[in-house]
């Protein structure tokens, strides 16, 4: 499988996972692994497996820690629930049916259920005690993003351009919101968001959406990015990564187009930065961390939208989000490092190789230490030393 990661890329297939592609594969080359003093080396508390993992497959198929549990799938079907202290598996489903299961959608724990969806169109609520399929719902397009849990409702975001709303304890559904696809965009959808009864999301055609939880009443759109240039990918506006929302403000950035900073009163916009990115941002509530198509890893002031550092060593090493792990900056990559930053400066901390065949998605932090899930399905709990 790491050939599939190896050190020259086509943009067209792999760097920007389109769904369709050009018949000029541009390539571009990944930059060498950093030469970085480590300050310290996580030490593995517990390894687990899950299935086969995710494989080559494009994934944002993230754990998720809930319940005193951390749930974890495996695109085949597989989904489980371990103990955070051992790696004991609690409980364990197979929700491969007619077919191959495909799931991609990532995981969400909420009103005692867990919530997935798959490539299939299937969104399916499993009880978090046991894992039984308290129920099953198919929707219109692939679920390739996390589910959204509020106010009794699970929002989903689907290939086709629709946001769909179903009932948390059956299945049925209650609203959709449907927009236009464009005919080329970048395989993955933006997550939904919501805070004070309102629900927001990414679209493909470069929009940032508002809506009513409750009435799935659409309240405004906004821009993020437009088309432009001489070429189909030139022209990809996409804003898939989900939007985070800081107090007051929500922040957005799209693909070929800018970070923006929304004022959730009103809709509008308060700044806009040049970034291109359809990675999900972080943020530790004075900086947002965005790491761009190219893979350079940006901190930008949340009051202003100025730039305060960019690294770009890891250039095309296929990251993850971003992600905050005590007071360090972390990301992973597709040969299986993890890159540890300060937060302040952006210089590297520390790195290891946790998997030679890639990461996918972010580890996530758990109460004493942080979960990383790799490619392959392999699991690992790890804790930072203590005075690191």
């Amino acid at each position: 499988m790491k050939k599939m990661f190896n050190r020259t890329l086509a943009i067209s297939a792999i760097a920007l996972g389109l769904l369709g592609c050009s018949s000029e594969e541009d390539t571009i080359v990944m930059a060498p692994l950093p030469v970085v003093d480590s300050q310290f080396t996580p030490k593995v508390e517990w390894t687990a497996s899950v299935g086969d993992g995710v494989g080559h497959y494009f994934s944002k198929l993230s754990p998720v820690y809930a319940y005193d549990k951390v749930f974890v799938a495996s695109r085949d079907g597989e989904v489980k629930a371990l103990d955070p202290d051992t790696g004991d598996t609690l409980w364990e489903v197979d929700l491969e049916q007619d077919g191959p299961a495909r799931l991609s959608g990532g995981l969400t724990a909420s009103y005692d259920k867990l919530f997935i969806g798959d490539e299939n169109g299937q969104a399916f609520a499993l009880s978090v005690d046991d894992g039984s399929i308290i129920w099953q719902k198919k929707v219109d397009g692939e679920i390739l993003s996390k589910p959204l849990a509020d106010e009794s409702l699970i929002m989903l975001h689907t290939s086709k351009g629709t946001l769909v709303a179903l009932q948390q304890d059956s299945g049925e559904q209650v609203w959709d919101i449907s927009n236009e696809v464009p005919n080329l965009t970048l395989r993955g959808d933006s997550s939904p968001v919501s805070i004070s009864g309102g629900v927001f999301w990414g679209m493909a055609n470069g929009r940032l959406a508002a809506a009513l939880i409750q009435r799935g009443q659409l309240l405004w759109q906004q821009p993020i990015g437009s088309p432009k240039g001489s070429t189909e990918i030139d022209r990809l506006v996409d804003v898939d990564a989900t939007p985070l929302i800081i107090g007051p403000n929500l922040y957005a950035v799209g693909i070929n187009g800018q970070l923006v900073a929304i004022d959730l009163r009103s809709g509008s916009p308060m700044w806009k930065r040049t970034y291109s990115s359809a990675t999900d941002l972080a943020s530790d509530g004075s900086h947002i961390f965005v790491v761009t198509d190219k893979d350079h890893i940006a901190a930008v002031d949340v009051r202003s939208g100025t730039q305060l550092w960019s690294n770009d060593s890891l250039e095309y090493r296929q990251l993850t989000s971003p992600v905050i792990i005590e007071q360090y900056l972390v990301v992973a990559d597709g040969e299986g490092y993890l890159h540890w930053i300060d937060r302040s400066s952006g210089k590297f901390v520390a790195q290891q190789l946790i998997d030679d065949e890639g990461i996918a998605v972010a580890p996530i932090e758990v109460e004493d230490g942080f979960v990383v899930v790799t490619r392959d399905g392999e699991i690992k709990k790890m804790q930072i030393p203590e005075g690191s």
